[in-house]
């Protein structure tokens, strides 16, 4: 199982997003610790009634600048929204940075949500499930064969071609965030790896991953096939001030290394093949200490896989 870490593009309740330089350094120390991956997340502001607004630094600039800074982790994004890109072109962008990047890019896509950002920017809110389906008939084809001919209701790429090839044959993998039955079957569909968001307790995850199971089937495609990923919270209140919204220990996981790693590990014994993590505070301290349950959770899955192993013969 892998794991991998948030970088949090959103200003916090003071108004301060984190600099680019704290974002490199964390991403630095993270890779350097041996996480096996770096994520952002794609929104544009947040503005819910009652609330000020809070801005974001922009996805795709700044997992670029990832690229470069970093050489040997996954970079994804948790997810991109389609609606904000022309999608043959989101295509094309996904090929170069993964060119940059030397084939380390995960592309996670996702119809959003959040209707004030949308508006704001400019773009279309209606039909987000059906342009997002349009969306993917014409991003998947591009980035495993190259190229795509799709004239439909709200997007069209007509005898559109990438090249030059970026690094891999089988182009960039794609991550696909889906709840509702729908999106699912999308999933199913188009996707290399589902996301399920935020992980939660054990019998969530059975339901959710059973949902899926049966969205790959009515699909014909073999479960097994399609990643299950998903996201955790962890904070460490002793080390910094929380969110206000953290209020309630069951918002997050915490621990010393073999608490939280157990916790993390048990994921992998429900399907779940990358963790993505929002650490809390979103320091070099939190980073060091988050290692260290990291390094724990492998190593029990290491010393499980060890135990289902039969002997050989001799």
């Amino acid at each position: 199982m892998k794991i991998g870490l948030i970088l949090p593009l959103a200003e916090d309740e003071s108004g301060h997003a984190p600099p680019w330089a704290e974002l490199r350094n964390r991403a630095a120390q993270a890779e350097a610790a041996g996480l096996d991956s770096i994520w952002v997340y794609d929104h544009l502001l947040h503005r819910f009634e009652g609330h000020p607004t809070v801005g974001f630094w922009e996805a795709w600039t700044m997992l670029t600048a990832l690229a470069a800074s970093t050489s040997r982790v996954e970079l994804g994004t948790t997810v991109l929204c389609a609606g904000f890109r022309n999608p043959a072109l989101l295509a094309k962008m996904a090929e170069t940075l993964d060119e940059v990047s030397a084939g380390r890019l995960i592309l996670g896509l996702g119809a959003g949500w959040h209707e004030p950002e949308f508006a704001a920017f400019g773009f279309p809110f209606d039909h987000r499930v059906s342009r997002f389906e349009e969306a993917l008939r014409i991003i998947r084809p591009l980035l495993r064969d190259r190229r795509v001919d799709v004239e439909g209701a709200y997007h069209r790429a007509v005898a559109c071609e990438i090249r030059p090839r970026g690094p891999r044959a089988r182009g960039v993998p794609i991550l696909i965030a889906a709840f509702g039955p729908r999106m699912m079957r999308l999933a199913a569909r188009y996707g290399d790896l589902w996301t399920t968001d935020w992980l939660g307790p054990a019998d969530k995850v059975r339901e959710d991953v059973a949902k899926l199971r049966a969205a790959c089937e009515a699909e014909g495609r073999d479960p097994a096939t399609l990643a299950v990923t998903g996201g955790v919270t962890v904070a460490y209140p002793d080390l910094g001030r929380l969110p206000s919204w953290m209020t309630s220990p069951d918002s997050f996981l915490t621990g010393d290394a073999s608490t939280l790693g157990r916790h993390l590990a048990a994921y992998h014994d429900l399907g779940v093949r990358h963790i993505l993590t929002n650490l809390y505070p979103f320091t070099e301290a939190a980073l060091a200490r988050y290692a260290g349950a990291v390094a724990a959770a492998r190593s029990l899955i290491d010393a499980r896989a060890r135990d289902r192993v039969p002997p050989a013969r001799t």
